[in-house]
C-alpha cells in the first residue's frame, strides 16, 4: 500500500506531525519535492522536532527514509539536521537514503536566490535557501545530481568554493546513494509512505504563479520525485488547517484585515504558533477558504482531507469559512488562474456556531461537539471530500482517524 500526504492550502498544515503519525504502519517513508526550505515540525512526549529536508518517518527507530529524486539536497544544511537528530538520541545511521537523481544545492545558490528575489520589481518572498536557483540549473539541465558525484568530467566543472564544498560532503553523499526507483520496486509489496513539502497552492504548475515554489508540491509529484508511476498511488491525502495561512508574498483572498481583525490575527498566530520553522516568519493567517481548497481537492484526485488545528477555535462563539469569491462584482466560486482576478477577490463567507468547548481530549469523531462536526461535514461536503483523520492538538496522540488509510 502506498500513501500519499500532501498540504492542500500554501503550506504549514501540519503535513510533519501527520507523516509522523502515520509512519507507524509504514516501512519506508519517502519525501518527494522541495528542499531545506521546508519546515516539518513533530512533538513526541512533549518534545519538539523541526525537520527540513530529513522524512519525517525517521523519529521512529524502525523505520527507513528516502530523500527522493524530485528534491534539492542541501548536503551542509542535511548534515546540520542529521546531527541535531543524533544529538537528541536519535540513532539514523543506515537509516536515511538519497535518491541519486536527486540535486545539489550549492553555497553560493543562497545568496543568488536572494539576489534574484530583491531584484524582481514584485518580489516572491523566497526564504533564500538556494531552491529556486537549483531547480532553475536543474530545468537548465545545467545541475549536479548525485549521480554525478564520482563523474570526473562532471565534477571538473567545478572550482574553487564549489569544489572544496563537494570535496567536503562527496563521499559521505556517495554512501547514502541508492537507485530509488530499484527501491520502490523491491519494496512494492510494503506499505510506504510518500511525505510532500510546502503545500498543493505553491505548486509550480497549479499554484498561485509566480508566487509558488518551484518545486511539484502536487500530489503528481509523488510519483516523479520517488521513481514510480502515478498507478502505484493507493490513497491520496491532503492536510489542512481548520484556517489559512501564507508565508511571503502573493494573493490571499481569506486573510484577516490588519486594521479590522488584528486582535483575531494575532490570537490565532500566537495560539496556532504560526511562526515559520524555517524563517521564523510571521505567517498571515485568514479564514478557511474553501475556493482554494476545493480547487486542491480537485486538481490534486484527494481522496480524503486531514483537519488540523481544529482546536484552535475551542473558545469562539462563531467561526467563519469563505464560501464563493466577488471579483468585481461577480461571484465567483473556481479558482482562479489569474494573480489579478486573485488580488481583487474578496471572500463571501459563512458563519458557523463555534462550539465553546475544549477538544483537546477527543479521541474519537462521536466525542466532537455537535457544532464542530457540522463544521466538519460542511467542508466535506462542499469539497465533496470525506475528511478521514482529526488532528486536535500537536502530540502524536492528539489525532483520531475515522477511516485507515492504509485499506483500500
Amino acid at each position: 500500500m502506498k500513501v500519499v500526504v500532501i498540504g492542500a492550502q500554501w503550506g504549514d498544515e501540519g503535513k510533519g506531525k501527520i507523516v509522523d503519525y502515520l509512519a507507524e504502519d509504514a516501512k519506508y517513508v519517502v519525501r518527494y519535492a522541495g528542499g531545506p526550505n521546508a519546515g516539518h515540525t513533530i512533538v513526541v512526549d512533549g518534545k519538539q522536532y523541526a525537520l527540513h529536508q530529513v522524512p519525517s518517518g525517521i523519529l521512529y527507530p524502525d523505520k527507513s527514509v528516502f530523500l527522493g529524486a524530485g528534491m534539492v539536497i542541501d548536503p551542509e544544511a542535511l548534515f546540520n539536521e542529521l546531527q541535531m537528530l543524533k544529538d537528541n538520541g536519535i540513532n539514523w545511521e543506515g537509516r536515511v537514503f538519497i535518491s541519486d537523481r536527486a540535486h545539489i544545492i550549492l553555497p553560493r545558490y543562497r545568496q543568488m536566490d536572494k539576489d534574484r528575489d530583491a531584484a524582481r520589481k514584485l518580489p516572491i518572498g523566497t526564504t533564500g535557501r538556494g531552491i529556486g536557483i537549483a531547480y532553475s540549473e536543474k530545468a537548465e539541465r545545467d545541475g549536479l545530481r548525485l549521480a554525478d558525484l564520482d563523474w570526473a568530467e562532471k565534477i571538473a566543472e567545478y572550482d574553487g568554493e564549489d569544489k572544496a564544498f563537494l570535496d567536503k560532503y562527496k563521499d559521505k553523499l556517495i554512501e547514502m546513494r541508492v537507485d530509488l526507483t530499484a527501491k520502490m520496486y523491491e519494496f512494492r509489496n510494503d506499505n510506504i509512505l510518500f511525505e510532500g513539502a510546502q503545500g498543493a497552492m505553491l505548486d509550480i504548475d497549479s499554484g498561485t504563479y509566480p508566487y509558488v515554489s518551484s518545486g511539484a508540491s502536487c500530489a503528481a509529484g509523488a510519483a516523479t520525485g520517488c521513481g514510480i508511476g502515478p498507478h502505484d498511488l493507493d490513497n491520496i491525502m491532503g492536510v489542512f488547517k481548520a484556517y489559512q495561512t501564507r508565508v511571503g508574498n502573493g494573493p490571499m483572498p481569506t486573510e484577516f484585515n490588519n486594521e479590522s481583525e488584528g486582535e483575531l490575527c494575532e490570537y490565532v498566530r500566537k495560539t496556532g504558533r504560526e511562526y515559520g520553522v524555517t524563517t521564523g516568519r510571521a505567517r498571515r493567517c485568514g479564514y478557511l477558504d474553501l475556493v482554494a481548497l476545493r480547487y486542491a481537492c480537485r486538481v490534486n484526485s484527494l481522496d480524503s482531507l486531514v483537519l488540523t488545528h481544529l482546536d484552535i477555535y475551542d473558545t469562539f462563539d462563531e467561526i467563519e469559512a469563505c464560501t464563493a469569491y466577488e471579483i468585481d462584482g461577480k461571484l465567483v466560486t473556481d479558482f482562479p488562474a489569474s494573480v489579478e482576478a486573485m488580488e481583487k477577490a474578496k471572500p463571501v463567507l459563512q458563519k458557523f456556531k463555534g462550539w465553546k468547548a475544549s477538544l483537546k481530549e477527543c479521541r474519537s469523531y462521536e466525542k466532537l461537539p455537535k457544532p464542530a462536526r457540522d463544521y466538519v461535514e460542511f467542508i466535506e461536503d462542499y469539497c465533496k471530500t470525506p475528511v478521514s483523520i482529526i488532528s486536535v492538538g500537536y502530540e502524536r496522540d492528539e489525532t483520531f482517524i475515522r477511516k485507515n488509510p492504509w485499506s483500500k
